[in-house]
C-alpha cells in the first residue's frame, strides 16, 4: 500500500513527498513530522492521532479527512482544502491556515493559538469551544459558524465576515473587530470587555446580557440589535446607530453617548451615563 510505503521511506529519512496521492490511507497515530506533502491528495484519509508539526501541507486536498486530536503545531496549511475535514481536539497552535478553504470544517475544541486564518473560508464551521487566542483573522469568512463558547481573546477579527454566527458565552476581551460584519450573529452572554469594533456592522445582533465593559463601538451599526441586560460601563457609542435597539434594562453607567442615534430604541429601565434610571414607558 502507498501509506506503507510512505511511511517506510519517511522512517529511512526521506521527507519530500510532493503531489503524492494517499486519498483514503490509513496513516492513524503516524508520525510524518517535518514532511513536505506540498499540492499532495489526502482526501477521506485518516490521520486521526497523527503528528505532522512543523508538516508542509500547503495547497493539500484534505477534504473529509480525519484529524481528530492530531499535533499540527506550526504547520504550512496556506491554501489547503479542509472542506468538511474534522480536526477536532486537533493542535494547531502557530499554524498558518491563510486563504485556506475550510467550509463545514470540524474544529471542536481544537487549539488555535496565534494561528494564521487570515482571508480563510470558514463558513458554517464548527469552532465550539476552540481556542483562537491571538489568531490573526483578519478577512476571514466565518458566515454561519459555530465559534459557541470559544476563546477569542486578543484575536485580529478585523473585517471579518461573522453574519449569522453563534457566538453564545464567547470570550471576546480585547478583540479588534473594527470593521466586522456581524449581523444577526448571536452574542448572548459574551464577554466583549475592552474590545475595538469601530465601524462595525451588528444590525439585528443579539448582544443580550453581554459584557461589553470599556468596549469601544463608535461608528458602529447596532440597528435593531437586542442589548437587552448589556454591560456598557464606560462603552464608547459615538457617532453609533442604535435605532431601533432593545437596551432594557441595559447598563450605560459613564458610555459616551455623543451623538448616538437612539431613534426608536428602547430604553425602559436601563441605568443611564448619569446613573440614573430610565423610567420611560
Amino acid at each position: 500500500m502507498e501509506a506503507d510505503r510512505i511511511l517506510r521511506q519517511y522512517a529511512a529519512g526521506e521527507r519530500i513527498f510532493r503531489e503524492i496521492n494517499l486519498a483514503g490511507a490509513d496513516l492513524k497515530g503516524a508520525n510524518l513530522s517535518e514532511a513536505n506533502f506540498t499540492r499532495a491528495n489526502f482526501q477521506n484519509a485518516n490521520l486521526k492521532g497523527a503528528n505532522l508539526t512543523g508538516a508542509n501541507l500547503r495547497e493539500v486536498k484534505l477534504g473529509g479527512v480525519d484529524m481528530t486530536e492530531a499535533n499540527l503545531t506550526e504547520a504550512n496549511l496556506i491554501g489547503t482544502d479542509l472542506t468538511r475535514a474534522n480536526l477536532s481536539g486537533a493542535n494547531l497552535v502557530g499554524a498558518n491556515l491563510r486563504g485556506s478553504m475550510a467550509r463545514e470544517v470540524n474544529m471542536t475544541k481544537a487549539n488555535l493559538t496565534e494561528a494564521n486564518l487570515t482571508e480563510a473560508n470558514f463558513t458554517e464551521a464548527n469552532l465550539f469551544a476552540a481556542n483562537l487566542t491571538e489568531a490573526s483573522m483578519i478577512r476571514t469568512n466565518l458566515m454561519k459558524a459555530n465559534l459557541s463558547w470559544s476563546t477569542l481573546k486578543a484575536v485580529n477579527l478585523t473585517n471579518a465576515i461573522l453574519s449569522d454566527s453563534l457566538l453564545e458565552r464567547a470570550n471576546l476581551t480585547q478583540a479588534i473587530l473594527s470593521g466586522a460584519m456581524l449581523s444577526r450573529a448571536n452574542l448572548t452572554g459574551a464577554d466583549l470587555r475592552q474590545v475595538t469594533m469601530v465601524g462595525a456592522n451588528l444590525s439585528e445582533a443579539n448582544l443580550s446580557n453581554a459584557n461589553l465593559r470599556v468596549a469601544n463601538m463608535s461608528w458602529s451599526t447596532l440597528r435593531g440589535a437586542n442589548l437587552s441586560g448589556a454591560n456598557l460601563y464606560r462603552a464608547k457609542l459615538c457617532w453609533s446607530n442604535l435605532s431601533g435597539a432593545v437596551l432594557v434594562e441595559a447598563v450605560l453607567i459613564d458610555a459616551n453617548l455623543n451623538r448616538t442615534n437612539f431613534r426608536d430604541a428602547d430604553l425602559r429601565r436601563a441605568i443611564m451615563p448619569d446613573g440614573a434610571t430610565n423610567d420611560s414607558q
